[in-house]
């Protein structure tokens, strides 16, 4: 169906109960929700946003169009976790009611000061010629979940140099001082973010555009930007829209990466850095946020999909999930991203196999399901090419290999089901050279994500084979592989 703005824009007030019903009645029919990640209740969900923990748990906030699987007037969405596996639903945390957010609560992100949670969030709104002004603003929640906006933006003005493309401001503590990156787009139309320094949340000064090596047409928009130290390290993530593919890199319609330097000088807003790197090789990840939780882990969740893109369950009446938390370290000059260590919780029967498979494909006896997490370790290969089979059906599966002889990974999802964003190709390769491969992956009902080698690189997707293709099967090709996997049922949190 086609959307029209009136309905993208339709206030919350004016829906009846009885639509909201018949809305969650035919999500509940599609054969493709998750189990096991967050996804909304209806609707559409996109940017992770607040992602903080406080008063005892782990905050989760993110953007949400409640009426269908379109982008229209964005709320912000709440869900809360003791231990980042069993998620608790809490319900619309933020709702576009001021002139100052008119046109929707867009993303931004959390902090806990004097006993509250100040979530920072740009306010989009639009003229009658349509012509879009952003806010950045500021909510507050007390210990009781209470929420309360503050009555006027923190900040009002875009500054000079920029367009109204300014968004999604990501804010820390430094010291006694709190600073917000947020993104931006400069006049002539190219991508940067800058930076903003404040005493107490409320009053904010600009400290300037973050000077980094990477040139002045790196993309045409820096969406959700991050940015944190790690192991001494200075973190800048960041969603660049714009850039062309190249080789295996920038296969999406849009990209999440980062650079990894020292630490950014505040005075100077300047960042000296390496090369950039995309967080995830797979399909369908933008948007990532991190927090640092009370252990000190810097834990990462993205947003489990794509803007412009159908998916098909939006027949159904909703669209997207977020991924699995992830917790970075550093090896190397890149980040590596491994699954916190709670998800083991979810571990339920398990099941092993140890064999050596030579130019053949076969099934290993007690693996199949359609929910899970498996290990599979690959070693003393002499094949062309070796790797596993999942989501098996008739004419269905999903391929995770390693192709030895161009020392790539390749997630392909040529046949995972029903087909969609084809147009951005079926299959996804990274190039990665060692001797030995073990792939991390957890499968749920509509999607797959594959930690290869501790987390050295990741590739996530969404796939929606049939209920029925739960086949798992390990193959070499010109030659032979020993394999260790381990499957475990994952139950349903």
């Amino acid at each position: 169906m086609e959307w029209t703005k009136e309905q993208r824009y339709r206030s919350m007030d004016d829906v009846t109960g009885e639509e909201l019903a018949g809305l969650a009645e035919l999500v509940n029919q599609c054969p493709w929700r998750q189990s096991f990640h967050i996804q909304p209740e209806t609707g559409l969900l996109n940017d992770p946003n607040g992602f903080s923990y406080y008063n005892g748990e782990y905050h989760m906030f993110y953007q949400w169009f409640p009426l269908g699987p379109v982008h229209g007037l964005k709320h912000w969405y709440h869900t809360k976790s003791k231990d980042l596996v069993h998620w608790e639903n809490v319900g619309m945390a933020i709702k576009p009611s001021q002139e100052f957010d008119s046109h929707g609560a867009y993303s931004g992100s959390g902090i806990e000061h004097e006993g509250k949670l100040f979530l920072m969030y740009t306010g989009n709104t639009r003229n009658e010629n349509w012509v879009r002004h952003p806010y950045q603003c500021m909510a507050v929640m007390s210990q009781d979940g209470s929420m309360a906006k503050m009555d006027a933006p923190v900040i009002a003005e875009v500054p000079k140099g920029y367009t109204d493309h300014f968004r999604d401001p990501k804010v820390w503590k430094d010291g006694d001082r709190f600073f917000a990156v947020i993104g931006a787009q400069r006049e002539n139309e190219t991508g940067t973010v800058v930076l903003y320094h404040s005493q107490d949340l409320k009053d904010w000064q600009f400290a300037g555009e973050i000077k980094t090596g990477l040139g002045e047409h790196f993309g045409y928009m820096w969406e959700c930007p991050d940015y944190f130290e790690l192991e001494g390290q200075g973190v800048l993530l960041f969603s660049p829209q714009g850039l062309k593919a190249e080789d295996d890199s920038y296969q999406n319609i849009y990209q999440s990466g980062y650079v990894i330097g020292s630490p950014l000088d505040m005075e100077k807003a300047e960042l000296k850095h390496g090369a950039f790197h995309e967080l995830d090789r797979g399909f369908d990840f933008y948007a990532p946020q991190t927090m640092q939780d009370p252990q000190g882990r810097r834990i990462l969740v993205g947003w489990m999909g794509l803007p412009e893109i159908d998916y098909p369950t939006d027949k159904n009446g909703w669209a997207h999930c977020l991924t699995l938390p992830r917790e970075l370290s550093i090896k190397g000059g890149k980040l590596l991203q491994q699954p916190v260590a709670e998800l083991e919780a979810l571990r339920g029967e398990k099941a092993e196999a140890s064999r050596t498979v030579e130019d053949e494909t076969v099934g290993l006896e007690g693996f199949e399901g359609e929910v899970y997490e498996l290990l599979a370790e690959f070693s003393g290969s002499t094949a062309d090419e070796f790797g596993l089979e999942l989501r098996v059906g008739e004419s269905q599966k999903t391929v995770i290999k390693y192709d030895a002889v161009t020392k790539k990974v390749v997630f392909d999802r040529t046949h995972s089901g029903a087909s969609f964003a084809e147009e951005f190709g079926t299959v996804r390769k990274c190039g990665l050279d060692a001797e030995k491969i073990s792939f991390r992956i957890f499968v749920d009902v509509s999607s797959i994500e594959v930690f290869v080698n501790n987390g050295e690189e990741v590739f996530t997707g969404r796939i929606f084979p049939s209920e029925t293709s739960n086949g798992i099967r390990v193959f070499a090709r010109g030659g032979a592989t020993n394999v260790e996997a381990v499957k475990w049922d994952i139950i349903k949190p």
